[in-house]
C-alpha cells in the first residue's frame, strides 16, 4: 500500500501535469461516476492536496475528485492517452492536450463538492496530516487519553492518530526514535516521547523528499555507488529481519502487529 509520502509525490507529478492546460476528458468507470464527466471535460485543474493516504483534485469548478489507493492503487503521469501495457484496471484518467494521470486497480474513487470534503466520514477521521504536521501536534496525540493506552506498533497503523503512516513507516519511526513497538505512549518516558514526535515528522519528510529512502542518506549513497540494490539500502530496519542492525551487531526482528509485519532491534529498542 503506497504510504502518506508516495500519495504525496504522486500529488505533486498530477499537479505538474495538469495544471498547465485545460482538461479535455476525464474517464470514469464506475457508472455511478460517469454523470460527471461532462461536467468536469474543459475544467482546469486547479490545485492537487493530500490528506495522509487519500488525494483531492479540486477542479476550477469547486468539485473534488477523491481517490484512496487503498492496497493495489497506482497512479501513473504519461504523455495524453498513452496508455501502459498492465493487467490493472483502469478506474480514473483525467487528459489534457499534453498529459494523462491515469489511476489503475484503485476503487474508492468519489466526486465531491466542497462541503462533502468537510463532511466526508474517511477524511472527517483522519489525525494530522504527516507531512503537515509539526512535531508539538504528533506529541499531543501520543499524550491524549485517546491514544496514550494503546501500543505504539498498533498506534502508528492508525490514521485517525497520524494520517499517512503505513507499515515501513510505522518500523522506521519507532526505531529512528528507539523504542519498542509494544510500549504504550504512557510507559514512554517524556524523552521517548519527544523523540517520537520528532522522529515522525523527520521521517515522513525524509521519505517524500528522497523517493522513499529512510536511512542515512550519507550511507545510503555509499551503499547504491558500491552497486548495492535499492531494497539493501533504502531503510534502516524495515525488511531486514535476521541481518544486522545498522547501529549495533544484533540481528533485526521481524514480528506482526495489528495484523502486519513490524521490525525492531531488540538491542536499540529494548522492552523493558
Amino acid at each position: 500500500m503506497p504510504e502518506g509520502p508516495e500519495i504525496r509525490r504522486a500529488a505533486d507529478k498530477i499537479l505538474l501535469a495538469l495544471e498547465p492546460f485545460p482538461v479535455e476528458e476525464v474517464y470514469f468507470s464506475f457508472d455511478r461516476l460517469k454523470p460527471y464527466t461532462a461536467i468536469l471535460d474543459g475544467q482546469r485543474v486547479s490545485d492537487v492536496e493530500t490528506r495522509g493516504k487519500a488525494m483531492l483534485i479540486r477542479f476550477s469548478s469547486g468539485l473534488y475528485v477523491y481517490s484512496h489507493c487503498q492496497l493495489y492503487g497506482r497512479w501513473m503521469v504519461r504523455r495524453t492517452r498513452n496508455y501502459p501495457k498492465t493487467n490493472r484496471q483502469l478506474r480514473l484518467a483525467i487528459h489534457n492536450r499534453e498529459k494523462s494521470a491515469l489511476l489503475y486497480s484503485a476503487s474508492d474513487i468519489e466526486v465531491l463538492r466542497t462541503d462533502q470534503v468537510a463532511s466526508h466520514p474517511y477524511l472527517g477521521s483522519l489525525g494530522p496530516d504527516l507531512l503537515s504536521a509539526e512535531p508539538d501536534q504528533i506529541l499531543a496525540q501520543l499524550e491524549s487519553h485517546k491514544h496514550r493506552l494503546r501500543k505504539l506498533g498498533t498506534l502508528f497503523l492508525d490514521q485517525r492518530f497520524v494520517a499517512g503512516i503505513g507499515n515501513y513507516l510505522r518500523s522506521e519511526i519507532l526505531f529512528a526514535a528507539r523504542v519498542h513497538p509494544q510500549l504504550r505512549p504512557i510507559d514512554c518516558s517524556d524523552e521517548q516521547l519527544e523523540r517520537l514526535s520528532l522522529a515522525t515528522v523527520r521521517i515522513a519528510q525524509q521519505s517524500y523528499r528522497h523517493e522513499g529512502i529512510t536511512y542515512n542518506l550519507n550511507e545510503a549513497g555509499k551503499l547504491k555507488a558500491k552497486g548495492e540494490t535499492r531494497s539493501q539500502y533504502r531503510h534502516w530496519i524495515f525488511n531486514r529481519d535476521n541481518q544486522r542492525c545498522r547501529v549495533c551487531v544484533q540481528p533485526v526482528v521481524k514480528d506482526v502487529v495489528a495484523g502486519r509485519r513490524v521490525y525492531y532491534c531488540p538491542s536499540c529498542q529494548p522492552l523493558p
